[in-house]
Order: structure tokens, then sequence, then C-alpha cells
């Protein structure tokens, strides 16, 4: 059975991208830590990011990057924090966290109400950025 990532992206059920590519998406979590809060993730459904190829892990990287820099651009962070957990689905995932004390990484700071507006404001911000900067790869 796909995962949801696959599914979102696949176009089964709804997703808010800001990037996309031949071998990755960008979008929002619908339970972000902080706004701004995005996933980077392969469209190659990979459960374990020890079973990326290397070219794939570095395309990831590149992306999260980019992204990272715009989301400095957008939100003004102290740091914009990554991380790989992958733990909540069973598909590879970097989570890019705009954030200001390290406690910003825990799960229980997930915003689980979040609001569709919020969510639609903190995409369009990312999206300006990536113009900004020249990437031609972002979704609307």
């Amino acid at each position: 059975m796909a995962s949801v990532f696959t599914r979102i992206i696949e176009g089964q059920l709804p997703g808010r991208f800001v990037w996309k590519d031949d071998r990755c998406v960008v979008m929002l979590t619908i339970a972000p830590h902080a706004p701004g809060h995005v996933m980077v993730i392969p469209r190659e459904e990979i459960d374990h990011w020890l079973d990326l190829s290397p070219e794939l892990l570095a395309h990831l990287t590149r992306v999260s990057h980019q992204v990272g820099q715009a989301l400095q651009d957008a939100f003004k962070p102290v740091k914009v924090g990554m991380m790989i957990a992958g733990l909540e689905v069973p598909h590879v995932h970097v989570h890019l966290i705009p954030i200001r004390a390290l406690g910003d990484f825990s799960f229980s700071n997930a915003d689980h109400d979040a609001k569709a507006e919020a969510l639609d404001e903190a995409a369009a911000q990312i999206r300006e950025a990536l113009r900004a900067r020249g990437h031609a790869e972002v979704s609307d």
C-alpha cells in the first residue's frame, strides 16, 4: 500500500507543495512545529534514509539547502533546523523547521490544529522567497 506521502505526491490527497522536481517534492506539514515547517520528500518511496542511494541523498540535501535558505529569508528564525526522524510515516522525509531553540524540534510542539489560512500564508511566503532566489522548481 502506498504511503500517505506517495498518495499526496500522486494527487490522491491534498498537499501544499512549494517545490517539485523530477526526484523530490517539498511540502508543508499539516502539523507544523513552527510557521514554515516543510518536508523534503523523495518521489521514490523508500522507508529508511540509509536505503537512499548516495545520489538521491545528495539531491535531497541540495534541495534542503536551497529551501532552507528561503525559509531563513521568509521567516527570519535564529536557524533553520534539519531533521530526519522517519518514525511517523514509512517514507523518507527531511524536516526543515525555522527554529529559535533546540526544543523547537520536539514533536510535542506540533500544531495539530493548524489553520488552513496560516498554512497557505506560510506556503506563499516560501514560494516568494524561492522565486526571489531564482528557483524555477517553485510549485503552486
